[in-house]
């Protein structure tokens, strides 16, 4: 099977003014030297710590930030450049969801219109059949035609979530981005939203880059799974395989973080000491060093590269030199 979205050694940095010249005081690296690729049909999940680049990897991704470095390229053609970002004919193949269903919607417009916008810039049909489409679209994802009429205020929040997700898929995409869109939700609405997203995959044949803090909801959603520590990929692995075995310590100790239902299935947590860094000044070496119990002065100094280990892809010198433990070794020794 083909891969549909490619990113080679795509970086993202922003640059930070201060003074009364708006002189570089700074900058930071959000997303550094990232390569993946997620194959048509399959969605990939994104997890990490909050501030590890998740959402902005995302919307390099849609265009909505152009790329610092790196290709991006999306059915076999490179799409990004720096001065412009991602190539508009691309846009209507690539749509995100948002995280928050109440801000990423106009309260001064019908959802009707705000649905219908993409189809209004791309230039596709008129108003009666672009009226037809909204209509068509929002009974696909579980609301009347009639609400087009209605503004946001008069939705819930699991309501406005459809909304949004069927403003992304007016434009019948081929990859749909969604930057933890049952996060702002509650637990009964985020099982409705994910079962619907697996649905739409399913009917429209979508492949999907999903981003959650919530290793739960990921587990449930994804074919395959990528860590991103402080902008960093430190694992790449099927969902099923980094679930069942993490090789990085930092994926083994999101994993011990999460919540389990059964008291007798309860573990020792993996805590990690210290806080992320700050990628205004980015550690040496592994940016997991100051926090990994594996760390050594190799670690300090020498960034590792992703390395296979059957079906994984770990960025690891503990892993690549066989130092690394298992899950329950590690939590045994805090």
């Amino acid at each position: 099977m083909s891969a549909l979205l490619e990113l080679r050694g795509v970086r993202k940095e922003f640059v930070i003014r201060g003074g009364a010249l708006q002189r570089v005081v700074g900058r930071v690296n959000a997303v550094t030297d990232i390569d993946l690729s997620i194959e048509r049909g399959r969605t990939l999940g994104v997890v990490g710590e909050s501030g590890c680049g998740k959402s902005t990897l995302a919307r390099v991704v849609v265009g909505l930030h152009p790329a610092s470095g790196g290709q991006i390229i999306f059915d076999g053609k490179q799409i990004n450049n720096a001065t412009s970002g991602i190539d508009v004919a691309s846009t209507r193949r690539i749509q995100m969801v948002f995280q928050d269903p109440y801000s990423s919607l106009d309260p001064r417009v019908p959802v009707g219109a705000s649905i219908a916008e993409g189809l209004v810039v791309h230039g596709i049909g008129d108003a009666a059949s672009q009226r037809q489409a909204v209509g068509e679209i929002l009974q696909r994802v579980g609301l009347p035609a009639q609400a087009a009429d209605r503004y946001p205020h008069e939705f819930s929040g699991g309501q406005r979530q459809r909304i949004g997700i069927a403003r992304a898929l007016i434009l019948e995409p081929e990859l749909l981005v969604c930057d933890e869109p049952t996060s702002a939700l509650d637990v009964s609405v985020q099982a409705q939203i994910l079962n619907l997203l697996r649905l739409l995959k399913k009917q429209l044949n979508l492949t999907m880059m999903f981003i959650s803090h919530n290793l739960a909801v990921v587990r449930h959603i994804a074919d395959d799974v990528m860590v991103m520590y402080l902008g960093h990929i430190v694992e790449v692995a099927p969902a099923a395989t980094l679930f069942a075995n993490p090789h990085h310590p930092y994926s083994q100790a999101l994993l011990s973080a999460t919540p389990v239902a059964d008291p007798d299935q309860r573990g020792k947590r993996l805590r990690l000491a210290g806080e992320l860094p700050s990628p205004l000044n980015p550690p040496s070496g592994c940016p997991f060093h100051p926090r990994c119990p594996l760390a050594n002065d190799r670690c300090k100094a020498e960034l590792p590269a992703l390395t296979a280990v059957g079906p994984t892809r770990v960025a690891c010198h503990a892993v690549a030199e066989g130092r690394a433990f298992s899950l329950h070794q590690a939590m045994a020794v805090q």
